[in-house]
């Protein structure tokens, strides 16, 4: 496909990046470390982190990994929320030559267990509210070493120990756990500092980061993403909200709201690696749910970019709140993940004075894709231009680009595209041709200038507040419930999160167990983490099925 798109370019984007200006996330951060040693990285409950204390904190840490024996290339979990833990952390990886594996906090056990045994992970990093769920599935999957922080760990000798003693004893969110073999975040940063950090000879093409993600078919698979890719990614992202950061004032650092979590390949490399890569602030929300304390927060601050889903903007201007905070500052305000409905881009424009830029991405691109120029103010329903640097195509079933005006697979291409998927050759080929070119499973036109839009999609990907949900993991979980004889899931329009989950099940015959709904709910409830639960439970005497035999989602989906 011509690149038309390039004609509807902002003034001052290029059509390319150098994407070997780094050669690895290292090289970047030490660049960013010794640049912007005095500015702050980030920013959590009103104490600061700066890039030099970053740069102390992260070799640190880095040797005291590489003293547990840990070598080139060995996988190391990640499972925070944002804190300044996180930061540390991953940079600590990264510069000892391992590789980040990100789990959310609010996984379950089932759901960690696979993802540590498909990684193959040497270590973990784990906040000690999910010390527990760690504990029932060491087990079945040692993972030598084991390193637990607390939520205060890093605020000072003051606000640290509150923190921590408020989230344990007063708000109880420390289960008891039973972890003899961990070491506590503060012990070995302490061990490390006595260490000397052997520097990795880290490359482009070695693997920095292992997202989990479902793809477009199956269970949960790793994108492996080189360095490389990441810092592509990097680069077009810079160069393309340019023209919104050149806005804010001279001298002023950029401060980023970061309320979408680290773990996320959105908040990992447009907030926190972007932040860094640019000498931004990230602040820190650890808990976005609590909408009344995140405007609070906001309200004491000076802020300019809002990467965010279209229900946190929503929520936030239904908050009585929102307008106590000064939102004069803010510059760039990025809507992914999920689209961005009409009615809240209009409002956020009117009560903020900042349009939502609306991007398209996914795991297995770093993530962005494309975007619409952060000069725009109308909202259009677009997924945007690609990227600098980026080709886009659209594919029919046979992998041949379709003729204009016809709906087709959006395929990528460029820099950021993943290496494939972790152990997984066969998935890998599914998704990746011979040319190159990911295929999305999104369906796309494109209009004249350039610009795509999503109209469908080939796969059966439910959408929850941004965050995926596959509806084969939660038919696994499902049909494993004693009384289940076999469900479906599909996704249906929810006002709040854009989609539910809705589980059709049909039970076993009368003669054993009849699961309630109260069951079904009970059970995702120990088996599934919160968005990946049914909001609808139907019951039926059996599915929609093709000749063959194969469930009809979409024709439940055609009923709702």
């Amino acid at each position: 496909m011509e690149k038309i798109w390039l004609k509807q370019y902002p003034a001052g984007v290029p059509a390319e990046v150098r994407a070997d200006l780094y050669p690895s996330l290292v090289a970047l951060l030490e660049n960013s470390f010794s640049q912007y040693r005095e500015r702050p990285a980030c920013r959590c409950m009103g104490r600061d982190l700066g890039y030099g204390q970053l740069d102390e904190h992260s070799r640190a840490l880095a040797a005291w990994l590489q003293g547990r024996g840990l070598v080139r290339g060995d996988r190391v979990a990640v499972m925070l929320p944002n804190l300044p833990q996180y930061l540390v952390a991953v940079a600590a990886i990264l510069r000892a030559g391992l590789v980040v594996v990100n789990v959310s906090p609010q996984h379950m056990p089932r759901e960690l267990e696979y993802q540590l045994k498909d990684a193959g992970a040497k270590a973990i990093v784990i906040i000690e509210d999910a010390a527990a769920t760690l504990q029932q599935v060491l087990e079945r999957v040692p993972v030598p070493h084991v390193l637990l922080t607390g939520a205060g760990d890093m605020l000072g000798p003051l606000k640290g120990p509150l923190v921590n003693h408020m989230a344990r004893r007063v708000r109880k969110l420390v289960p008891s756990f039973h972890l003899p073999g961990a070491t506590r975040f503060l012990d070995a940063l302490a061990r490390g500092r006595r260490m000397a950090l052997q520097p990795a000879a880290v490359g482009p093409d070695d693997i920095a980061l292992l997202q989990y993600t479902g793809g477009t078919t199956g269970p949960c698979k790793g994108a492996v993403l080189l360095h490389r890719n990441l810092v592509a990614n990097l680069l077009q992202s810079r160069a393309w909200y340019g023209p919104a950061l050149a806005r804010i004032p001279a001298g002023e650092q950029p401060v980023t709201v970061c309320a979408l979590p680290l773990h996320h390949i959105y908040g990992f490399n447009v907030i926190m690696m972007l932040g860094l890569l640019t000498g931004g602030c990230s602040l820190l929300i650890p808990n976005p749910r609590d909408t009344a304390a995140l405007l609070k927060e906001l309200a004491r601050q000076r802020f300019h970019s809002f990467p965010a889903v279209d229900t946190l903007f929503d929520t936030l201007l239904q908050h009585p709140d929102f307008d106590r905070v000064d939102w004069s500052h803010l510059r760039l305000s990025i809507g992914g993940a999920m689209a961005v409905q009409q009615a809240t881009a209009r409002a956020w424009l009117e009560r903020t004075a900042c349009p939502i830029c609306e991007g398209y991405g996914l795991s297995e691109a770093s993530p962005s894709v494309s975007c619409n120029p952060v000069d725009t103010t109308d909202w259009s329903g677009h997924i945007g231009l690609p990227l600098p640097g980026t080709e886009v195509t659209l594919l029919d079933d046979e992998g041949r680009p379709v003729p204009p005006g016809t709906p087709g697979e959006l395929a990528v291409r460029g820099p950021q595209v993943m290496a494939g998927y972790w152990q997984r050759p066969d998935e890998t080929a599914r998704v990746i041709t011979p040319e190159g070119w990911l295929r999305s499973g999104d369906i796309a036109v494109v209009d004249s200038r350039g610009n795509f839009r999503i109209v469908d999609r080939k796969k059966d990907l439910i959408f929850v507040s941004g965050f995926n949900v596959y509806p084969g993991e939660v038919e696994d979980v499902l049909t494993q419930m004693p009384g289940v004889q076999e469900c479906a899931v599909i996704g249906i329009p929810d006002a709040r999160a854009g989609e539910a989950v809705k589980v059709v099940v049909v039970r076993q015959a009368p003669t054993t167990a009849r699961p309630t709904e109260a069951d079904v709910r009970a059970w995702c409830e120990a088996n599934l983490t919160g968005y990946k639960r049914p909001k609808v439970v139907e019951f039926r005497a059996d599915l929609p099925k093709s000749p063959a035999g194969k469930v009809l989602r979409r024709a439940l989906r055609d009923h709702v």
